[in-house]
């Protein structure tokens, strides 16, 4: 991992905040590019007052949103075959693409909230809401939800520790631990909240059916 944040120092230097735009874009198409890596070494760089943190911020959480909305119009008109076809070039295996499926069809538009936080879902996750016809509304608003999750909690703690070379390669080389106590926090807090709703939603039904129903 410490190649990568070599690299993608290098990046920051040479060309700013457009090398990360491009990183995240091509990341959430599915291609094997570093983008949340990126970002942590890109925010971290700015704690280290080598770039703009606003500027961070705002080319990934962009490149985050048009990445997936890219991903979703190519699922949507192409579907999943023609995506099969040619995404073994670069990754996406149809066993991927079935469990990202399957994850789509349980959770619906928390998925592609939950997505960004998994490293074969936020690859995938516009992929499939198109290909399995999510309303591309629902799919946006999740994913509007998501990436501002994605890159404000990143970005923070990246930024908060750029000031020490040790911690950022730390982090990167532990991102499996991190994303361990991440992602089920992130997946419990959704679940919740559906829940919330589907149950303050049923409850407005039966008052609709009976005023009666406290």
């Amino acid at each position: 991992m410490l190649w990568i944040k070599d690299y993608l120092l290098t990046l920051v230097e040479q060309y700013g905040v457009i090398a990360l735009f491009v990183s995240i874009t091509l990341e959430t198409l599915g291609l094997p590019v570093p983008g949340e890596s990126a970002l942590m070494v890109f925010a971290g760089a700015a704690g280290a007052g080598k770039i703009s943190i606003w500027h961070v911020v705002l080319a990934a959480y962009v490149a985050a949103v048009l990445g997936d909305n890219i991903g979703y119009l190519i699922g949507r008109r192409y579907g999943r075959a023609v995506i099969l076809r040619y995404g073994g070039k670069v990754g996406i295996t149809s066993e991927k693409y079935a469990k990202a499926e399957q994850v789509a069809d349980k959770y619906g538009a928390f998925m592609v909230v939950a997505a960004r936080f998994v490293v074969v879902l936020r690859q995938l996750n516009g992929l499939v809401a198109g290909s399995t016809g999510m309303h591309w509304v629902r799919f946006l608003a999740a994913n509007l939800v998501g990436a501002a999750l994605w890159v404000g909690f990143w970005s923070t703690l990246a930024y908060q520790f750029g000031h020490s070379a040790a911690l950022v390669p730390f982090i990167l080389q532990h991102l499996s631990v991190v994303a361990m106590i991440i992602v089920p926090t992130t997946i419990i807090v959704l679940i919740f909240v559906y829940r919330h709703m589907k149950r303050r939603k049923y409850r407005e039904t039966d008052q609709l059916i009976d005023p009666n129903v406290d």
